[in-house]
């Protein structure tokens, strides 16, 4: 009888066991950027928020894992992700075949998003023909530095790179650069919650990609998927709609919930 006992005790405490790795197993170290209102800033309690935080931690809720979120800022947390000092990165990423090709692997997209140009409150500029002989911002590495550097030829304009939005913003509104190029709810909430003295010009904006969870590893697979997991179900049970409405208001919600619905 005690042999028996002592078995099913020792069976318990390998399951036990087996149940503890699985749950360590499944707490992530995410790494994001430091300031992209309103995908990811800090608001005035000092609290680190926005869709991507917000987001993510539905996400994780629904599908059952823990995580630590690491502010680095854009350039930091890709190289994060690459040493594997991160498992994934969710910073308002586009998904783009060229990031596919140097090694990113993305989950399902989760929000669409345009890139415009912003110009001075005052400014004369209207448009891209406008630009020649002047310099324009952008911010390392993003699909806004992309589309200005296909531009750029055409409509003879150069271009200076800042390491983050606050401050190229400032290069425009102190006239250090006459424009700049970001995602445009990036800059239409900016402009608006900060109450810049600029614009952003409506007929600049190209077709857009959808922003996407990215790990940089094979191993990673298993993080994509739980997000993929999770994002359907929030989208279906109407978590997604409501943490797009709290930022960016319930017309742009419906609709990004509607496209995500389509899809």
């Amino acid at each position: 009888m005690k042999k028996i006992i002592v078995s099913l005790l020792a069976g318990v405490l390998a399951v036990s066991a087996a149940m503890c790795v699985s749950a360590e197993e499944k707490h992530f170290t995410i790494a994001t950027d430091t300031v992209f209102k309103p995908f990811e800033y800090t608001d005035a309690n000092g609290e680190f928020v926005g869709i991507d935080v917000d987001l993510l931690a539905a996400i994780a809720e629904d599908q059952g894992f823990t995580y630590d979120l690491n502010s680095l800022g854009w350039d930091s947390a890709i190289a994060a992700c690459q040493a594997q000092q991160a498992d994934g990165m969710i910073a308002g990423a586009s998904i783009t075949d060229e990031r596919k090709e140097s090694g990113w692997i993305f989950s399902d997209g989760y929000f669409n998003a345009t890139q415009s140009m912003a110009v001075k409150e005052d400014s004369d500029i209207a448009g891209f023909e406008d630009l020649e002989g002047k310099t324009v911002g952008v911010k390392t590495g993003t699909q806004g530095a992309s589309y200005a550097e296909s531009l750029s030829e055409e409509y003879g304009f150069d271009i200076t790179y800042f390491e983050d939005s606050p401050t190229m913003y400032q290069a425009v509104s102190g006239g250090q650069v006459v424009a700049c190029f970001e995602d445009t709810p990036i800059m239409a909430s900016s402009i608006q919650d900060g109450g810049l003295p600029m614009k952003v010009l409506d007929n600049t904006a190209n077709e857009g990609a959808p922003y996407g969870f990215a790990v940089f590893n094979e191993e990673g697979q298993e993080l994509i998927d739980l997000f993929n997991a999770g994002l359907a179900n929030i989208v279906a049970n109407g978590t997604y709609e409501e943490i797009i409405a709290k930022y960016l208001g319930e017309e742009t919600a419906a609709s990004a919930a509607a496209a995500m619905t389509a899809e």
